[in-house]
């Protein structure tokens, strides 16, 4: 018995080096080109720069507009901007998106591997959000001390936006991987990733925020998942959105996050049957 528990205790550290060293191949890979890491520090202090300004000048002839007052709008905005850095990095210049995996033909190797394909996608994934929680924490508290930013509305907002972001990025994981997988029965899914930053970007908050939207559009924008992605915590955070709905807003991403975990645990099942690649 003791023979056996030795076996799985090997064999459960093994998987978990395993997992861990495929968690860390995106940060490694950004490490090793400093000129990309220079790059995306200056992208993103420009962003931020120019988000800040232009709300600023927005809110310079009035006090308050849509229920926001101008520090709540910057707040918001700068931090949309940050949050867009979490899924910031671009797999495609290394080659390593699903879909040339597919027209390469090296998928086939994510169905040989120790790891299933899901786990390893998830567990890249996790790697990528890791990165990018990074820089997002360190871009938060620089913009925090030169006052671009506010602190949350209370210690209960606080709490509420922590919990609320991270299944946002559960529900954007869900999305994006359902996209993804599209390509075993499309062989191409460019059109759909458009259309899913189209979506994103305008009902999620990015462009600006919803409550400066007709109230049809704030209807239409909650009975679909890309609200509860971004404006959600956000208005969480600045307290736009009273801390007594965060109960509800919170049930709504948990019941997002299950329908299209099913969503795509359906599909990775059925993509195993019907592995088709172009490269081989």
């Amino acid at each position: 018995m003791s023979e056996r528990a030795g076996v799985a205790a090997s064999g459960l550290r093994s998987v978990t080096a395993a997992q861990w060293r495929v968690a860390r191949v995106t940060p490694l890979g950004e490490f090793a080109q400093p000129a990309r890491i220079t790059g995306t520090a200056a992208r993103l202090a420009a962003q931020v720069f120019l988000v800040v300004c232009l709300w600023r000048s927005l809110y310079s002839q009035v006090d308050t507009s849509a229920g926001l007052v101008r520090e709540q709008a910057v707040t918001y905005a700068v931090l949309a901007v940050l949050a867009l850095q979490i899924r910031g990095l671009d797999r495609s210049a290394s080659r390593d998106t699903m879909l040339q995996h597919i027209q390469e033909g090296t998928v086939l190797y994510w169905f040989v591997r120790p790891l299933s394909p899901r786990r390893y996608y998830l567990v890249r994934a996790v790697g990528d959000q890791l990165y990018g929680f990074a820089w997002v924490a360190i871009g938060y508290t620089v913009c925090l001390i030169c006052g671009a930013v506010e602190p949350p509305a209370s210690g209960g907002a606080a709490a509420a936006f922590a919990v609320s972001m991270l299944l946002a990025q559960v529900i954007m994981y869900q999305l994006l991987l359902a996209v993804d997988l599209l390509c075993f029965w499309t062989l191409q899914n460019g059109a759909a990733l458009t259309i899913l930053r189209f979506l994103q970007n305008l009902l999620s908050g990015v462009i600006a925020p919803l409550w400066f939207f007709p109230d049809w559009f704030l209807t239409m924008s909650s009975v679909l998942p890309f609200r509860y992605t971004l404006d959600v915590p956000l208005s969480l955070y600045i307290g736009r959105q009273p801390l007594g709905d965060a109960p509800r807003l919170l049930a709504i991403q948990v019941l997002w996050c299950v329908l299209l975990a099913g969503l795509t645990r359906l599909m990775w099942r059925k993509a195993a049957r019907i592995v088709t690649v172009q490269g081989g």
